[in-house]
């Protein structure tokens, strides 16, 4: 294990990660970032899925993959042959966490469900993520899905997109992230139980679930007031004047939440009539009139380009910014202060550029360490640690079992 791992606050806690993709990696990178030393089992035959998707492509290399791979060990390991098997048992019984995104009952099939690992080491934090979860009513929990099929089943889609337009899906994989962000939580919060009782347990994390969980007040306004939330483009469905809007040479975002705002904001534009307009009077009167309302400041606010509007509306305590694009985003300065964009040594491509950590601790920060492993790079390291030596891991590859 690489001791630049020490600072990290999950130094000591070993990660066994049967999954792949996006969200079960998204949350083995978190766990990893902070100091775990995360083990990345793979198929010998192409090892993760994503390895594969593109393009784009970087001399071969899938930026997919590397997006959220970095500070793990990748063993190339075939879990259905008998040898793989036993090489599986002797890591889950060293294990603190397994992490896996099978579909429900797949591992359990190969012999490695959870009240298996458990009985093997009872103290084993078992995370399983899946579309719909491994409680519940099994004509949901044995179904696959992917991002876009847990975003639309969320209700994410319904909200998003220009009002009279389709549905429109988030054009970041939010169901996967926010999934592998949930599960990064559910193992934490099943270690710090573990120091109480001694004792592992299984963690069920549902993609749907977590698309439903950022619903928040859209949700409330159907369950308690009986109001279905109706699309409204970049407009907020309860305050006024808060979207998207054109400048000389761009767009930018307003967000005026409350009447002290909105009063210096009418002083800023230099707009004294619609402070005293009665339609836009406090917040509820501009979500009622926000017709009107955007129809008024539109003329105005298209007389100064983006960067003076953020200028002023910055002097002034409203808040206000850009609508930057990917490369703009990854070249902000702020960004680039704290340490957001990190470059990494590759073996191969010579330097890997990723997001970096977005959790900042004081005393024990972890942080962006080693480039995504090459299929099977640790193997014999991981194999090594388990007792076998040379001779065996050499059988074991000679056998197609490892690579």
């Amino acid at each position: 294990m690489d001791d630049s791992t020490r600072d990290g606050p999950l130094t000591g806690v070993r990660v066994l990660d049967l999954s792949r993709v996006l969200a079960g990696p998204y949350c083995s990178m978190a766990l990893a970032d902070m100091g775990a030393d995360v083990i990345k089992v793979e198929h010998p035959q192409g090892g993760d899925d994503t390895r594969r998707f593109g393009p784009p492509f970087v001399e071969g290399e899938s930026t997919y993959y590397l997006a959220v791979n970095r500070n793990k060990r990748s063993l190339a390991l075939d879990l259905k042959a008998p040898e793989g098997k036993a090489v599986l048992w002797k890591l889950v019984e060293q294990a603190d966490v397994l992490l896996e995104n099978f579909r429900p009952g797949a591992l359990e099939r190969l012999g490695f469900g959870y009240d298996a690992c458990a009985a093997r080491n009872p103290r084993l934090v078992y995370c399983s993520v899946s579309a719909f979860g491994h409680h519940g009513d099994p004509a949901w929990t044995r179904r696959p899905g992917y991002d876009v099929i847990l975003q639309g089943m969320g209700g994410i889609p319904s909200l998003t997109g220009p009002v009279d337009g389709p549905p429109s899906k988030v054009g970041a994989s939010i169901a996967d992230v926010v999934s592998g962000m949930y599960a990064t939580q559910g193992v934490l919060f099943a270690l710090l139980a573990r120091d109480r009782t001694g004792r592992g347990q299984h963690v069920d994390v549902a993609m749907l679930d977590g698309q439903v969980s950022l619903l928040t007040y859209l949700a409330s306004a159907w369950l308690n007031a009986g109001v279905e939330p109706p699309r409204v483009g970049n407009r907020h469905l309860s305050v006024a004047p808060y979207s998207a809007y054109r400048a000389a040479d761009g767009w930018l975002n307003l967000a005026v939440a409350n009447d002290a705002l909105w009063a210096k904001f009418c002083d800023l534009l230099d707009r004294p009539d619609l402070l005293e307009d009665a339609r836009f009077a406090t917040n509820p009167d501009r979500v009622r009139n926000v017709e009107a309302l955007e129809a008024a400041i539109a003329p105005t606010l298209a007389q100064r380009t983006v960067a003076g509007w953020i200028e002023a509306f910055d002097a002034a305590g409203i808040p206000a910014g850009p609508i930057l694009t990917v490369p703009q985003v990854l070249g902000h300065p702020q960004l680039l202060a704290r340490g957001m964009v990190p470059a990494l040594p590759h073996p191969t491509l010579g330097t890997v550029r990723a997001t970096g950590v977005p959790v900042r601790l004081s005393d024990t920060p972890g942080g962006a360490r080693t480039p995504p492993p090459a299929l099977g790079e640790h193997t014999d390291a991981v194999l090594g640690e388990l007792g076998y030596d040379a001779a065996a891991i050499a059988a074991l590859r000679e056998a197609g079992v490892v690579a």
